[in-house]
């Protein structure tokens, strides 16, 4: 079932995920398309399959970083359904794929109905506030290096090694100048953890690039698995998100 490529449905009970299935429908998500502009009504609910949306704080300047991601371990737009709420922030599709869609008056309605399910997605949220707060933290006190190597280590664990990504767009989800990112990207390449071309990085070697990491790296995966049991939250085989 393709739904069950998500996280969050697949834990579902049989008998409740029946239930949602009818309402389901999957998209394809492409690079750059806006899910909900900030201040916006959300009409619609993601469960991601693949690929990776963005929560993007804009300011008045122009500038814009990101403040989390989510990919096939959660879900965008079910908190705002939950409560009638609208889009506090820019939310678009940082890397393609797909992903199950629900319209939000529905699961609203579904929610109320099946316990489980609302629960699963309340604790989904808890965890999306937890992420959140780790990157206020990490943009603060950490340097580009550390902070970069955290970014790369969440796409791992949620796209793999290859991932489409120009240094300008890197540059503005981390908050930092372009020559920043090129500095750190060819300090990076020069020891053999990543290599990149034309728009294109592959993660060399991950292991490496999670030592570099600041300690956000393993808090926000912390949190992960105190919302989730670690054999639920093992999503991507040795790893959870």
């Amino acid at each position: 079932m393709p739904h069950g490529s998500n996280f969050l449905l697949g834990q579902l009970a049989t008998a409740s995920l029946a239930r949602i299935v009818p309402h389901l429908s999957v998209v394809d998500l492409a690079a750059a398309d806006v899910l909900a502009e900030t201040h916006q009504r959300v009409q619609r609910v993601y469960f991601p399959h693949s690929g990776i949306i963005s929560c993007v704080v804009e300011l008045a300047d122009g500038s814009m970083i990101e403040t989390g991601m989510i990919g096939n371990d959660g879900a965008f737009g079910a908190s705002q359904a939950l409560d009638d709420k609208v889009s506090l922030n820019l939310v678009t599709v940082q890397i393609a794929g797909r992903a199950s869609v629900m319209t939000s008056d529905r699961l609203r309605a579904l929610s109320g109905e099946l316990p489980d399910f609302k629960a699963l997605l309340l604790k989904y949220e808890q965890f999306f506030v937890a992420q959140i707060q780790q990157t206020a933290a990490c943009n603060a006190v950490h340097d580009i290096e550390a902070r970069t190597c955290k970014w790369l280590s969440r796409m791992h664990d949620l796209v793999g090694p290859d991932i489409l990504l120009t240094q300008e767009f890197f540059a503005r989800m981390m908050g930092v100048r372009r020559t920043s990112v090129t500095t750190v990207a060819g300090t990076l390449q020069t020891a053999g953890l990543i290599s990149y071309s034309r728009g294109r990085l592959h993660i060399a070697d991950i292991d490496q690039i999670r030592k570099r990491a600041c300690e956000c790296d393993d808090a926000v995966r912390s949190h992960y698995q105190r919302m989730f049991s670690p054999a639920e939250a093992d999503v991507h085989g040795d790893r959870c998100v």
